[in-house]
């Protein structure tokens, strides 16, 4: 993936070091995590996500958003390569949203993406680095430690540049389903359909975010010709080594598809795939497909 010397965003805050957000948690914080424990981790609360506490917490009635981090925002260092690659893929997807929603009569509003280590507070609650990225309706930020990168090259078995872009271009396709309205349709549906209903519905959201990154991919390489070759399978290979069902045959010897939050392997992949094939929006709407 030629990215260098590509434009960076400024959209990127970089808590890294700066002590976490404090505060509540998932159970895992203080412990040492193995593969055992992130794939888990993984499954309950999803992997590139919107933040979990939407589905239990603050949004759906649970509470009082928990303050943000206090003080400006610090931008990455300038030497980070990490935080440099990270915040060219940032800038792509805001290109290529900006010119989708412009065309469609709207305005773009990109999203923020927060750097950290360990746990941060985000106004959907605190956060921490076992849930793997997330989206954050509530701030419109997205949340990152880059150490998800090594897990999924050395764990998880997604490695490549592209594949860490695809899980960027992931987190910004929950950021367009909020402002397209999508996302709270689904989180005002809790609590009034059954928990498989629910789950059903999350995979539909899921699987529009990897078609949505498959639209960034098509719209990015038509703009920079910037993929080379293996970089679209690296994408392809991540996006089945995450499915549901390798992740729970993998962690506990099962597949309960009604359990599904984020689709099998193959749907992650034939969405994505649709996405960046079709550059449409349009062909992404999961909720109206017949069969996914």
């Amino acid at each position: 993936m030629k990215w260098e010397g590509n434009r960076e965003s400024s959209n990127v805050e970089d808590r890294r070091g700066s002590g976490g957000g404090g505060g509540g948690g998932f159970g895992l914080g203080g412990r040492s995590i193995g593969i055992g424990t992130v794939v888990l981790a993984l499954i309950g609360w999803g992997v590139f996500g919107i933040n979990p506490l939407t589905t239990i917490g603050v949004l759906s009635g649970g509470g009082s958003p928990a303050p943000t981090q206090q003080g400006p925002a610090k931008a990455p260092p300038a030497n980070d390569q990490g935080a440099k690659f990270v915040s060219t893929v940032l800038a792509s997807t805001e290109d290529v949203w900006s010119d989708i929603f412009t065309k469609g009569g709207a305005q773009y509003r990109a999203p923020r993406l927060v750097l950290f280590t360990g746990v941060t507070r985000t106004a959907c609650g605190t956060g921490q680095s076992a849930m793997g990225p997330f989206y954050c309706p509530g701030d419109q930020k997205v949340y990152l430690d880059m150490d998800f990168f090594n897990t999924m090259s050395r764990q998880l078995g997604a490695p490549g540049e592209f594949a860490r872009a695809y899980v960027v271009a992931h987190e910004v396709g929950h950021h367009v389903q909020n402002l397209l309205g999508i996302s709270g349709k689904v989180d005002a549906m809790r609590g009034r359909i059954s928990e498989r209903e629910q789950n059903a519905l999350s995979v539909r959201l899921e699987l529009q975010a990897d078609c949505y990154a498959g639209i960034w991919a098509n719209h990015s390489q038509q703009a920079k010709s910037w993929l080379e070759q293996g970089d679209i399978e690296s994408a392809v290979n991540a996006a089945q080594q995450i499915g549901d069902d390798k992740l729970q045959r993998e962690a506990t010897g099962t597949v309960r598809p009604d359990s599904f939050t984020h689709g099998s392997s193959a749907q992650r992949v034939r969405w994505f795939t649709q996405g960046y094939k079709t550059g449409s929006v349009q062909s992404c709407d999961t909720f109206q497909a017949g069969s996914l």
